[in-house]
């Protein structure tokens, strides 16, 4: 597996919260907007960043746990 630098890991992890949690700049006086992700696809990102070494098992459990509260 290829090590990744701290700073790229923080960028990576920020990336993945913001787009599954469904984070949306708004635009003047309009709410943002509500994530479309489904729960099987949520799911899915969440274990490829932890396949891939953006998170770790704990990160993913955390989440995951989290993921299927809200459902």
């Amino acid at each position: 597996m290829q090590k990744t630098s701290p700073f790229l890991r923080a960028l990576l992890i920020a990336s993945l919260l913001l787009t599954l949690s469904g984070c949306v700049a708004a635009i003047g006086n309009q709410p943002p907007s509500a994530s479309s992700a489904t729960l099987g696809q949520q799911l899915i990102d969440l274990k490829k960043a932890k396949d891939e070494g953006v998170i770790t098992e704990a990160e993913y459990a955390r989440k995951r746990a989290q993921f299927i509260e809200r459902k």
